[in-house]
């Protein structure tokens, strides 16, 4: 069970149920006793409370416990077959290469360590059907076009989506093609056949014009926030709002991301992300574990603009709010997490085989072609084997079914180590999700008003 404070008010959560309440001081104290024993906690409380309301508040706490909306032991560790990879996802990397040179790109602004090229139509065509051929019997399966810029290889893009097309009524399949775009090439005649394809699409911005322009400048160092922001705009509207979402990035430079956030709804963006940026410790624009207190606080007031915006009915979506208590993930995906390696693979514009798009490049981790399949299963076996419950402090932590144990990227790129989550990632990811149990709690009860 965890317990939070935030903007004036008390929660309990207890993630082996996902419950959440409300509570008052008497409860919070309560919990602070070394055990639930009636004695216990009366010799915890003595002086503090009045006897009966403390034996009626921990009657309450036991009823909860009775009923199993709480649980006080944490459950097993649930079996998890090691198989043979079923991939149900690619991230297909049609573009090495951009017209944006983002000071914080992992991907070195576009080649990710190697030369500047675009995948051609063939190998995109073998990516699709290897996926077909490893998926197994998965109907639905996923595919992004990313980058550097994958709309530089925009004849590919629409090549390879009528080629999925086909595929879907030859083999009884479903394809959902997601394009994440910096947005300087998106068109009138692109929009329109993005709405017409029914393409998801991921458009990046960071927030306030100097923040963008800062961070994202084009090729010739001129901003790009002027070039973008009105075709996003244009192109939000023409979706009806839906199938999209614009994503930041903030870094050392605007440890103010929340005014970033709130500048992108006020431009009329209704489905926002904001990440944290991910760089070597030397780079001036990279998170110190000094800035956190800073951070949550940012997320707190992006917590209150959105409940306050939800409660004037003028609501929008962050995705890191975005949380189901009723529904979600099964227990098995809540504990392996993404699928890095086996159900998710990233493919180089040569058709090489990645666990993921920021594992491209590091040729210690290419699986195989896309001729060829998997060709080194042992270093897929290391993916799958790597859950929650083999991760550094993961298998007691209360936040360990939302993330999984957090990014295996992230953990191997801070410490060498699939094993050791890094631990700034994972105190922003804590935050994050006590803001969005904030969320619930305040915008259920608006609702039930």
């Amino acid at each position: 069970m965890h317990k939070f404070e935030m903007l004036g008010s008390k929660f309990l959560f207890d993630e082996n149920t996902n419950s959440l309440h409300e509570i008052d001081q008497l409860v919070w104290d309560i919990l602070d006793a070394p055990s639930l024993e009636d004695s216990a906690v009366l010799a915890h409380l003595q002086g503090r409370y009045p006897a009966d309301e403390v034996q009626e508040a921990l009657g309450e706490i036991k009823l909860l416990l009775q009923q199993g909306q709480l649980v006080s032991q944490p459950l097993p560790a649930p079996e998890l077959p090691l198989g043979e990879p079923l991939v149900k996802a690619l991230c297909l990397h049609l573009a090495h290469d951009c017209n944006l040179r983002c000071v914080y790109c992992f991907a070195g602004t576009g080649p990710f360590g190697g030369c500047r090229e675009l995948m051609p139509l063939e190998v995109g065509k073998a990516a699709l059907d290897m996926l077909i051929k490893t998926s197994g019997p998965r109907r639905n399966l996923e595919v992004d076009f990313f980058g550097g810029e994958p709309m530089l290889n925009f004849a590919v893009v629409k090549d390879l989506v009528a080629y999925g097309r086909e595929l879907e009524q030859k083999f009884d399949k479903v394809f959902r093609f997601t394009l994440t775009t910096n947005a300087t090439l998106l068109t009138p005649e692109v929009q329109d056949w993005l709405n017409r394809e029914k393409i998801a699409v991921v458009l990046s911005l960071d927030g306030r014009p100097e923040v963008n322009d800062a961070a994202r400048p084009f090729a010739g160092g001129q901003g790009s926030y002027a070039a973008i922001v009105p075709d996003m705009q244009e192109f939000a509207a023409s979706r009806g709002h839906d199938n999209y979402y614009v994503r930041g990035t903030y870094t050392r430079h605007n440890l103010d991301f929340a005014a970033d956030a709130q500048h992108m709804v006020e431009l009329g963006f209704r489905h926002i992300s904001l990440e944290p940026v991910v760089g070597p410790a030397t780079a001036d624009y990279t998170l110190r574990e000094a800035d956190l207190p800073q951070l949550e606080a940012e997320y707190e007031k992006l917590a209150a603009y959105y409940v306050e915006r939800f409660q004037a009915g003028q609501p929008f979506t962050f995705f890191h709010f975005n949380l189901s208590l009723d529904h979600g993930p099964c227990v098995v995906k809540r504990v392996t997490g993404c699928g890095a390696g086996y159900d998710y693979l990233a493919v180089a514009p040569s058709g090489d085989l990645y666990p993921c798009h920021q594992f491209v490049g590091q040729e210690q981790f290419k699986l195989g072609t896309v001729y060829e399949g998997i060709t080194l299963p042992e270093i897929s076996r290391e993916f799958q084997a790597v859950n929650l419950y083999a991760k550094e402090g993961c298998s007691d932590c209360w936040a360990r079914f939302f993330c999984s144990g957090g990014c295996l990227a992230h953990a191997y790129f801070a410490n060498g180590d699939f094993r050791k989550p890094d631990a700034m990632a994972c105190a922003l990811q804590k935050k994050r999700l006590e803001c969005a149990l904030y969320v619930q709690a305040k915008t259920s009860l608006a609702q039930e008003r």
